[in-house]
């Protein structure tokens, strides 16, 4: 059974950071993506992994403030999220697929809300 858990949401000052946590069981060889969803918004895709290897594509609303990494076990990836502000209030979502993981049709987590205080 193929099971994806991110963790590390909350609430945090504008300005501040977080780092959220992604962890896959169940898969073999994947990739993960992760998007948001903010309040009355489309789920949109933030970061996902480009053709070359070790590339991570941001997009243009998190670009220069979110990184991912790899955690010290294969089956953790980070999601590195700083200088937040009001908009970057949402839920997160990790996704993880064998390929195209941003299509949006692998497996998903139930998602972790932060929630920056102004």
């Amino acid at each position: 059974e193929v099971e994806v858990v991110e963790s590390g949401g909350g609430v945090v000052p504008a300005g501040g950071s977080l780092r959220l946590s992604c962890v896959v069981s169940g898969l073999d060889d994947y990739s993960v993506g992760w998007f948001r969803q903010a309040p009355g918004q489309q789920r949109e895709a933030i970061a996902c992994p480009g053709s070359a290897r070790g590339y991570t594509h941001y997009s243009q609303s998190v670009r220069g403030r979110f990184t991912v990494s790899s955690g010290e076990a294969a089956n953790t990836v980070f999601l590195q999220m700083n200088n937040l502000n009001s908009a970057d209030t949402a839920v997160y979502y990790c996704t993880a697929d064998e390929s195209a993981v941003c299509a949006g049709v692998g497996y998903w987590g139930r998602g972790t809300l932060v929630t920056v205080s102004s």
